[in-house]
């Protein structure tokens, strides 16, 4: 009998041993994950900023671009409005000089 005490006792001791020992691996488990998590939110949170920084150095470049394009416009239809004004005198410049050529064939 006092035999058998004597192993349910230590079986009751490496019982206890291995519940400590698996506590603390689980612990030290746990703690490398929680370390894992925590540098995969900070790798997140950098690629967030990045991107939110790109969105907003991309929207200033299209603005910036939009403007470009208007001004060019308008001083597109700025150029045609001249020309058209213009046109008249031109044309009466070209047809008085046509007018007033010698001819080249003196037949």
């Amino acid at each position: 009998m006092i035999i058998v005490l004597h192993i349910s006792i230590a079986l009751n001791l490496l019982a206890l041993g291995l519940i400590f020992w698996f506590r603390k691996d689980q612990k030290m488990s746990n703690d490398l994950h929680e370390a894992e998590i925590n540098h995969t939110h900070q790798g997140m949170n950098a690629m967030m900023n990045d991107f939110n920084n790109y969105q907003v150095e991309t929207d200033r470049k299209i603005t910036h671009l939009e403007k470009q394009l208007e001004i060019k416009s308008k001083e597109g239809d700025r150029k045609i409005m001249r020309l058209t004004s213009e046109l008249p005198k031109i044309i009466r410049n070209v047809v008085g000089h046509i007018e007033f050529a010698k001819p080249l064939d003196k037949k």
